[in-house]
């Protein structure tokens, strides 16, 4: 009678056990997602706890030192915007602050409410005054939102707060520039300003963001100063401001051709 042996797969002479894919694939996973979430955890001890009580330290005493020191400045300003453009004096709009939360951001307007036949707003060069220009061109028309930094709504250093209608249009990645409190100048303001396209820009944010640190705001500062003086980056090329960001699914192209159509809708810095 012929007798019959039958081997499996991991016991035939000279061979080595298969390799269980599954489970080497499962495991790498698993190292995968705890280095992530060791790295969510460090990037989130950087916004938060001692380190984010000491920025905002530094950012409401440096805001109310700089009141109180520019209080003819802001005296001078505002007679000149009364004087050239009229009431109101300030510009208020709502947007977006940390974790998207809405706030009312100040600025000194720099526009004039001209409109066209069908009373839509005319395009900004066009309502874009003599002051205005001078108050972009040296920053002064953002010294208002040293109050929001009393407020406690945005810091000296952070991410530009935008529209609250480009919400819905940022990637995943880009709306991470939303994790850290929002600023008067930013990283992205000292690598480009307005001369860089919205993709850039938000790179810049999201570098911030991964990278923050109180050293690293005290350089943004200083080179905010250096980048005033050199008048850079003030404007988007054929721009007053900046075109209009319609979101990751249009083309560079289709974002140069819109103009944005309202002071309400103006981003600068």
């Amino acid at each position: 009678m012929e007798a019959r042996v039958t081997w499996k797969a991991d016991e035939l002479p000279g061979m080595d056990p298969p390799m269980n894919f599954g489970k080497a694939n499962n495991s790498h996973q698993g190292i995968s997602a705890l280095h992530n979430m060791r790295e969510n955890s460090r990037l989130q001890s950087r916004r938060s706890g001692w380190r984010f009580w000491i920025k905002s330290v530094f950012d409401r005493s440096m805001a109310l030192c700089s009141l109180i020191v520019l209080s003819p400045v802001f005296l001078a300003v505002s007679v000149l915007v009364w004087l050239s453009m009229g009431r109101p004096i300030l510009f208020r709009q709502h947007r977006p602050g940390r974790f998207s939360r809405p706030f009312e951001v100040l600025k000194f307007r720099t526009m004039l409410e001209r409109r066209d036949a069908t009373g839509k707003l005319l395009p900004d060069a066009e309502r874009l005054t003599r002051v205005g220009r001078m108050l972009r061109a040296t920053s002064l028309d953002e010294l208002p939102q040293l109050w929001n930094i009393l407020r406690g709504d945005i810091s000296l250093v952070g991410p530009r707060p935008l529209l609250m209608e480009y919400l819905p249009r940022y990637s995943p990645e880009q709306a991470r520039r939303h994790d850290v409190m929002p600023g008067i100048t930013g990283w992205a303001q000292v690598n480009g300003r307005n001369g860089i396209d919205w993709e850039k820009k938000f790179e810049h944010d999201v570098w911030y963001v991964d990278h923050w640190s109180l050293w690293l705001d005290i350089r943004i500062l200083f080179l905010t100063i250096w980048q005033v003086f050199r008048r850079q980056g003030i404007s988007s090329a054929n721009h007053a401001t900046m075109p209009e960001f319609m979101g990751n699914r249009h083309s560079t192209r289709e974002i140069e051709t819109v103009s944005i159509s309202s002071e309400s809708q103006e981003e600068h810095q």
